[in-house]
């Protein structure tokens, strides 16, 4: 049977209101009396009734968290962070896959399952802001990962894009190679990953001295491996070959090895190769992959936490904010040897 409250006060010796201000947390229990009732709850099991708890805050103790698609390696390993988050809140995690669909996007950032849902963690591949201008204070809580809207009413988190594919081109560049090329490029993207990573490839190269040359440029109409397989054909067949290559993920990176070790072109000796994202796949890709690693566990805590303020009591009332989270270059053997 469950154990109460009651069953742990008893136990302890203590009252019932003692033991709940122990269970949640309150401040006001004396270090030795919550130490005991701490020993109690532990020797006899208790668990507490997150339902209940939920249903008197008038939630259903339930997030969102909508993605594009969940068989990319990046957003695989995002999702298990934002569950573990939010089973540190108490909170279970509805996944869905949107596909990049608009009308689907739509369905979160409107609130749709509004009964089912207390707040939803979205990363937007066809929404713009504008989309997002008619909430109101009635709609549930959102949170906005990645950087197809970066600026808008809603709260977002996010790397800062333009430094890290900066950092990541300038890594090429001190392995002393001079033809950088750049996976990833997509046309009419005047905002979002693809428009922000080329940015900081140009930046890097700009402040080298080097040109901007459109013929190392390889465009992709998404970010998996085939097509990065892709692109890599696409810039060697064009010739003369890149010493080095930017991929605007480690997906499209791993898709250009292959076909760097089909050709027959050494990586690094020939070809220095580096992504973003720092997927488990890179870590035993042959050679091991260099990427720049964005810290998804904080990205995950810092969505759960924006969520948890603003169902906090004055949440509502809070201004929306733009946290940039942090990011790391993590050199291995496609760059090293």
């Amino acid at each position: 049977m469950r154990v109460r409250l009651r069953d742990v006060a008893e136990r302890a010796g203590v009252s019932v209101k003692t033991v709940s201000n122990v269970v949640n947390g309150y401040v006001h229990v004396a270090p030795s009396t919550r130490a005991h009732v701490q020993g109690v709850l532990d020797e006899m099991g208790y668990r507490p009734n997150l339902s209940a708890r939920h249903l008197r805050a008038g939630r259903t103790g339930v997030i969102a968290l909508a993605l594009p698609e969940l068989d990319n390696p990046y957003f695989a390993e995002l999702t298990g962070f934002v569950v573990q988050a939010a089973e540190d809140n108490g909170w279970t995690v509805l996944v869905d896959q949107t596909d990049g669909l608009r009308e689907r996007e739509l369905f979160v950032a409107a609130g749709i399952r509004h009964h089912l849902i207390d707040g939803a963690i979205l990363s937007p591949v066809a929404l713009g802001a504008e989309d997002l201008v008619r909430r109101s204070p009635e709609d549930i809580p959102l949170v906005l990962l990645g950087e197809k809207i970066s600026v808008g009413p809603v709260d977002h988190v996010a790397i800062d894009n333009v430094a890290a594919a900066r950092l990541a081109t300038e890594h090429l560049l001190s392995r002393g190679r001079t033809r950088p090329a750049a996976i990833g490029g997509q046309t009419g993207a005047e905002s979002g990953v693809a428009h922000l990573r080329r940015r900081g490839w140009e930046d890097a190269l700009t402040a080298a001295g080097l040109p901007v040359d459109e013929s190392l440029v390889a465009e992709v109409p998404t970010f998996r491996r085939e097509h990065g397989a892709e692109a890599m054909r696409t810039l060697l067949d064009r010739g003369p070959a890149p010493d080095a290559v930017f991929c605007f993920n480690d997906t499209l990176a791993l898709g250009a090895l292959r076909v760097l070790a089909d050709r027959g072109l050494r990586v690094p000796e020939d070809v220095v190769v580096v992504g973003i994202d720092d997927v488990d796949d890179g870590r035993f890709a042959v050679p091991t992959l260099s990427t720049i690693a964005p810290d998804k566990e904080g990205i995950a805590r810092t969505a759960v936490r924006m969520l948890a303020e603003r169902f906090a009591d004055g949440g509502a009332d809070l201004s929306p904010r733009d946290v940039r989270a942090g990011f790391e270059l993590i050199a291995r053997e496609s760059t090293m040897g």
